[in-house]
């Protein structure tokens, strides 16, 4: 009977084991590298809602309504800051921004940068949260037939994971008259309304495409920015210069190199911040304080937040050799523009310049008026920037200022562009215009009030 028993318990043992053993593999069989890739990626992954006016007319009583549209699309986290890249579509015209995470927080946002022609934009998340970071592939040696995958905001459906192949590369597409896309990867991995934005990915989780477009009438025809297009770009729309008016003097390029990315300089401007740290041409950089660099994109933002008077390590490699040198950079002066950054001239629509300073510190979204704008303004003026957002609960709110006034004027300042905001924003005893007064035209009348400056981030422009 002991015998007996001790059969039954070693037979139930090896059964609990097998059954074990069977579910282990099992799970090992489903977690196929397309599961890895997701789950390796997805908190990087960020859901946009957004919010716009619209005028409706009403012919019979001559009178206009004003609605709400709501939109969606998705962003890719390219900042632990909250910095994130999405298209131009997304965001152009809206009033107010929120995003959710892939743990269902929300936060509001706010619009950094934009390039129309490019269709690409930095947005940043309000309130400093820590993000997961987008691993940044390449698509340079993308192939026919290779598997991908799109995570996004599909029809407002968050987080939405397809998955499809690479059908072509290469393709030139023209939505409208004025948009054109270039050199776009085709996929056809279902891409839908709510996946602009959004990342495509390979098997590694790695972004190789930024999805842009779909098809109209057409099925699993979608197609997405090559992320080697992009990064040059998201570089130039992440420069300090663009951002914070600061100057480095570097001119570099990105290679693909061994599986993984190296950044190259190019150029460097003699006499700038750069040569007086003592790099040179052909230089790899390795690391900038404490941020690893595989491309322009890491090199922006590990620069965003220095002031003129901090030293930055810099780790290099030349002639195989690493070295250690400290770059210290410098505010651009009035008028220097470097690597094509320039305000344009003569433009005939409102430019929207980088505007985390004026949302973060004053609650306000400001675009410079057009020339074509300024005979609004009051011949006392020589112009204004525009305001087109207020952030409820801002000091700006909380002041009175509305949607359509003109900012004429900062403490003893006038503001009749981008450099005008920043200088005051930037000034070393800001805190002691507080209250900062302000002047606002609105409906031809000049209107004057006083902003409190109590809470000014410390990095208000970042």
């Amino acid at each position: 009977m002991k015998n007996k028993f001790l059969a039954i318990m070693l037979t139930a043992g090896c059964l609990c084991q097998f059954l074990s053993s069977s579910t282990l593999d099992a799970a090992s069989i489903r977690e196929t590298p397309l599961v890895r890739a997701v789950k390796r990626a997805q908190t990087a992954v960020v859901n946009i809602h957004t919010e716009k006016s619209a005028e409706e007319s009403n012919s019979v009583f001559g009178t206009t309504n004003r609605g709400k549209i709501n939109g969606m699309g998705t962003g890719i986290v390219i900042d632990e800051r909250g910095y994130l890249v999405t298209n131009n579509h997304v965001i152009a015209g809206v009033d107010s921004l929120e995003v959710s995470l892939h743990d269902g927080s929300r936060y509001s946002a706010h619009v950094v940068t934009f390039d129309r022609e490019h269709d690409l934009a930095i947005i940043k998340v309000d309130g400093n949260p820590k993000l997961d970071v987008m691993e940044i592939g390449t698509s340079s040696d993308l192939m026919l037939g290779e598997t991908v995958i799109a995570v996004g905001n599909a029809f407002g459906y968050v987080h939405t994971v397809t998955s499809g192949i690479i059908s072509s590369l290469s393709r030139d597409v023209e939505v409208n008259e004025e948009q054109q896309y270039k050199n776009l990867i085709q996929t056809d991995a279902s891409i839908n309304p709510g996946n602009s934005g959004g990342p495509l990915l390979n098997l590694d989780g790695e972004v190789i495409g930024i999805n842009v477009a779909i098809r109209a009438g057409a099925q699993r025809i979608g197609f997405a920015i090559p992320i080697d297009d992009a990064r040059e770009l998201i570089a130039k729309l992440m420069s300090v210069e663009v951002l914070e008016k600061m100057y480095h003097g570097l001119t570099t390029r990105c290679v693909h190199s061994g599986g993984g990315h190296e950044l190259i300089v190019d150029r460097v401007k003699s006499g700038s911040p750069a040569d007086k740290a003592g790099m040179k041409p052909g230089d790899v950089i390795v690391r900038m304080g404490t941020v690893g660099i595989n491309d322009g994109v890491d090199l922006e933002r590990s620069l965003l937040g220095v002031r003129s008077t901090d030293s930055v390590p810099v780790t290099i490699v030349r002639n195989e050799t690493e070295q250690q040198l400290s770059l210290t950079l410098e505010r651009l002066q009035k008028g220097q523009f470097v690597h094509g950054v320039e305000s344009p001239k003569d433009q005939t629509e409102p430019v929207v310049y980088s505007q985390a300073g004026a949302w973060d510190v004053l609650g306000l979204k400001l675009v410079e008026l057009a020339e074509t704008s300024k005979s609004r303004v009051s011949p006392r003026y020589r112009g204004g920037m525009q305001v087109t957002n207020v952030r409820p609960g801002s000091p700006a709110a909380s002041n009175g200022i509305k949607r359509g006034d003109i900012l004429v004027g900062l403490h003893v300042w006038e503001t009749v562009n981008e450099e005008n905001i920043s200088y005051v924003l930037d000034h070393p005893q800001l805190e002691t215009f507080s209250p900062l007064k302000f002047f606002i035209l609105r409906n031809g009348e000049t209107l004057y009030g006083h902003l409190s400056l109590k809470n000014i981030p410390k990095t208000a422009s970042r």
